[in-house]
């Protein structure tokens, strides 16, 4: 039997996971991410589809974040009609994603074309996002279902968000069944909320993550300390905190933290502002499903009462996040995207970003070419809309919440995985910058393992 994958995303960089299994007359694809970075280079890959999609008989979605899921109604506008099978949080997640995302797009070319500067042109619109959310079919954890003749899905927790998944993809052709392994995002153990990630077992095959292969995390309670001692300092300076933040996930922890922190009194009780209203519905998400959080942490049974406390506030609309601009004296606010690519986030760093009392948070990784990385890097001016502005404010880095494993949990999950895979092959190193691939690919190769790191579009027969 002869399987061929296709790199078609995030082969060589971290965004636009795609990979494409063909096998047995039959393609499935695994995620079908947004490339994000430069605007004229992300934008012309995200236009380009990565096969003809009548070839295409089924979707395999690791999780909802944007880079991985974020494609799919610009596929179904070009007439995939087809199953995209996840999970059933993940499912919901898309729903509210989904729809943001083509919200954001739509506004941002509207407000670049106000001010006769160039735009990109919205992939697609709620239409399409409607269209995809009615393709999706959720499949419980531990749960195996055929996708398509000859290829049956087993999903299993990641870690990483809500609802996501490493998947396993058992491939049958001339009476022999194989196992891929797609790791999607593997996450942390001990990470606030979330429930550590599963390791798969009995892989021939491996498609793995490296966003981190390269560098090791602070831990989670060192984050925890970083955080009170941010906060602390820049409420002494009278200075506010913007925090990028994917509304998904890293949104939800840092307010559980901040929680946290204000009911030991480690942090001034200044006030915490979500501006972001698919933060809001995320958190319903979470809400509905309790049965996915780590039930060793106590606090997160009750959850929901995090969102509904006078200490945190939501933003509902652009006239009340403006306002926010106005306002004075300390505070943190947590504003999408999480990249710094789009969204609100943008609008606050405009205002703040000269002020040195102001402390920019990262809290997540930033790929190249994004004003994320900018940020992270501390260039002295940052291009927001088309204007430049000053960059003085302070610049904090806690990689301790970073929802994906580092080099150490990496290996440790491939290590758990081999010993559980005695028939384990080749192993390809996806979603992770040319730097952190190859040192994770050096590491597992003199530990006699067959890796490689596909350059984008590539073909692997196994």
């Amino acid at each position: 039997m002869s399987i061929e994958i296709e790199f078609a995303g995030a082969a060589r960089e971290v965004t636009g996971s795609c990979h494409i299994v063909r096998a047995a007359g039959r393609t499935v694809m695994l995620d079908c991410g947004l490339f994000q970075g430069r605007r004229a280079d992300s934008a012309a890959k995200n236009r380009t589809l990565p096969l003809d999609v009548a070839e295409l008989d089924a979707i395999v979605l690791s999780h909802a974040h944007i880079d991985h899921a974020g494609r799919l109604p610009f596929l179904v506008g070009a007439g995939y009609r087809g199953p995209i099978f996840c999970t059933p949080a993940t499912r919901d997640l898309c729903a509210l994603m989904l729809a943001d995302s083509a919200h954001i797009q739509t506004k941002d070319a509207e407000f670049l074309a106000r001010r006769g500067r160039e735009y990109v042109e919205p992939l697609y619109g709620q239409r399409e996002v409607v269209q995809t959310l009615s393709q999706m079919i959720a499949v419980p954890y531990e749960r195996a279902l055929a996708v398509t003749p000859g290829f049956v899905v087993t999903f299993v927790d990641a870690g990483h968000i809500l609802g996501s998944a490493s998947v396993m993809l058992d491939i049958t052709a001339d009476d022999t069944t194989r196992r891929l392994v797609f790791s999607g995002d593997v996450g942390r153990k001990d990470l606030p909320i979330i429930r550590d990630p599963v390791v798969p077992t009995g892989a021939h095959a491996l498609i793995v993550e490296s966003t981190y292969g390269d560098r090791d995390h602070a831990s989670v309670s060192g984050a925890r300390d970083e955080l009170a001692r941010v906060v602390r300092e820049t409420a002494a300076r009278g200075g506010r905190i913007p925090i990028p933040a994917f509304a998904v996930g890293r949104t939800q922890e840092i307010v559980y933290e901040l929680h946290e922190l204000l009911d030991e009194g480690a942090i001034p009780a200044i006030p915490i502002y979500i501006d972001s209203p698919l933060a809001s519905g995320v958190t319903g998400v979470f809400e509905m499903h309790p049965e996915m959080y780590d039930q060793s942490e106590s606090g997160v049974r009750t959850l929901g009462r995090l969102f509904r406390d006078d200490r945190v506030r939501f933003t509902r609309d652009v006239d009340e996040s403006k306002r926010l601009n106005q306002a004075t004296g300390p505070m943190v606010i947590i504003a999408a995207s999480g990249m710094a690519e789009s969204g609100r986030i943008l609008h606050h760093l405009a205002h703040g970003a000269s002020d040195p009392r102001n402390t920019v948070l990262i809290v997540g990784f930033m790929a190249e070419h994004t004003l994320g990385r900018r940020l992270v890097e501390r260039a002295p001016v940052l291009r927001i809309y088309g204007e430049e502005i000053p960059f003085r404010a302070h610049v904090e880095i806690i990689s301790g919440y970073s929802a994906h494993a580092d080099r150490v949990e990496l290996r440790q999950w491939i290590d758990a995985l081999r010993a559980q895979s005695p028939s384990l092959g080749p192993i390809w190193l996806v979603h992770g910058e040319a730097s952190a691939q190859d040192a994770l690919a050096d590491a597992l190769a003199a530990d006699h393992l067959q890796v490689s790191t596909p350059e984008p579009g590539s073909r692997h027969t196994w």
